[in-house]
């Protein structure tokens, strides 16, 4: 039999999604080439915004259209959060955010009894479901999620109703499963959660936890997919200093460039508390690349503290920023707030946001050229080969000399043309 996994969203989604595509290779059956060949369909979905939930739902009939006789599975964060909505697609097996390890069983015994399956719980406080992956046949870089769930209730966001409580995978587990990724190869790390920072396990936080991961020979980079500015303590500003593994990048969501906004947000910090954290940090590393999340047409937000945002984002200097005009999600509390931005005005307001964005990466990739950096190769493109500084520069080198996917080499970057970075080769590692 024949599977394919169709994902959305984040990078937890996309270790969740690994996970299942390698339980079901392990369970003898082959990836499918297309959704026609396919006999089983996994659609992990993401409510991040309206337009997410508005692909996933297109892609779940264009799956019913173009092979209505597949098994098709839904799950994810626009499943937990419409639950019952899906179930008019068509969809064999829905399955809520927190039984998705479940799901090749799911699949056997849908087979034995050919009903429809249907799993909701909507209890935030659950355990964590541990998901060990031991290699990443498509990437190079591995994730590992290490944490689930958030407490924050951000009034523009759903992620704490469809993701439960805080919740962290055990210490050792973490531990075993890099371990085991390094000796299949895997050189980077990436720890992803939904509020990555949050870690605790026992008492050890992601600190210790980087510390112990530090100690694993074979893993040359570790990455942090995102983190709060409020989790950004003493104790890691000083393992930032000593720790030479971490990855020179941190993204850390702004999500509003001013105070009002950030009040009317529930964000737990002000503009002049993430000036100093940002400031702190380049103090220890003047080379960082900080990125950013920011969303543009939240309720209340007028032209004048749109603006606001404009200004703080330059005073910054992101080296990218992620825009995200506001989108209503049921239940949450911006979902009934007065003031409203129309969709025109979001709209114009982004496309600025991000024309600032591409300013700001261009003059933070253009200080680097001429200066020789490691990258680790992921993937061949034409000619070239591409890989990933370690403050996450995307580069593109000639590869007339055959380097292999998955090497540590040193290069020199030669110049930067639309958001491309080009490099020569140095030296092999």
């Amino acid at each position: 039999m024949k599977f394919k996994v169709i994902n959305f969203g984040c990078k937890v989604n996309t270790y969740e999604s690994t996970y299942l595509e390698e339980k079901f290779i392990e369970n003898k059956l082959t990836e499918a080439s297309s959704i026609e060949d396919a006999d089983l369909i996994v659609i992990n979905t993401c409510s991040v915004t309206n337009v997410a939930d508005q692909k996933c739902k297109k892609m779940i009939r264009r799956v019913r259209r173009e092979n209505p006789s597949a098994v098709l599975v839904a799950t994810g964060c626009s499943v937990q959060n419409n639950f019952d909505i899906y179930k008019e697609y068509g969809v064999n097996i829905l399955v809520d955010n927190f039984h998705k390890g479940e799901i090749y069983s799911l699949f056997k015994k849908y087979l034995e009894d050919k009903e429809n399956i249907y799993i909701y719980n909507n209890n935030r406080n659950q355990k964590f479901e541990d998901m060990l992956l031991d290699k990443y046949t498509k990437h190079t870089r591995a994730f590992i999620k290490i944490q689930d769930g958030c407490d924050n209730f951000c009034s523009y966001c759903v992620i704490p109703l469809v993701r439960g409580s805080i919740r962290s995978k055990e210490f050792n587990k973490v531990i075993e499963e890099a371990n085991i990724l390094a000796n299949n190869g895997h050189k980077e790390i990436v720890l992803v959660g939904i509020h990555t920072g949050s870690y605790n396990s026992n008492g050890k936080d992601l600190v210790d936890l980087i510390d112990e991961l530090s100690k694993i020979d074979k893993i040359k980079r570790i990455r942090i997919s995102s983190i709060e500015i409020t989790e950004l303590n003493d104790k890691f500003m000083n393992l930032l200093k000593t720790n030479n593994k971490i990855a020179n990048h941190l993204h850390i969501p702004l999500q509003a460039g001013s105070d009002e906004i950030l009040k009317i947000m529930n964000r737990k910090y002000d503009l002049k508390y993430f000036e100093e954290k940002i400031n702190l940090i380049r103090s220890i590393r003047p080379d960082i690349n900080i990125t950013t999340d920011v969303i543009v047409g939240h309720p209340y937000e007028t032209e004048e503290l749109f603006n606001k945002t404009l200004d703080f984002c330059k005073k910054i200097e992101f080296g990218k920023i992620h825009v995200f005009p506001y989108s209503i999600r049921k239940n949450t509390k911006a979902a009934t707030m007065p003031n409203q931005v129309n969709e025109i005005e979001k709209k114009n307001r982004a496309e600025k946001l991000i024309r600032l964005s591409d300013i700001l990466m261009d003059k933070y990739e253009s200080k680097f050229i001429g200066k020789t950096m490691d990258i680790i190769t992921e993937k061949n493109h034409k000619d070239e080969i591409v890989g990933f500084t370690s403050n996450y520069i995307k580069i593109y080198v000639n590869n007339s000399a055959n380097i292999l996917v998955n090497s540590i080499i040193s290069v020199k970057l030669i110049s930067r043309d639309s958001n491309y970075v080009y490099a020569d080769v140095v030296e092999d590692k």
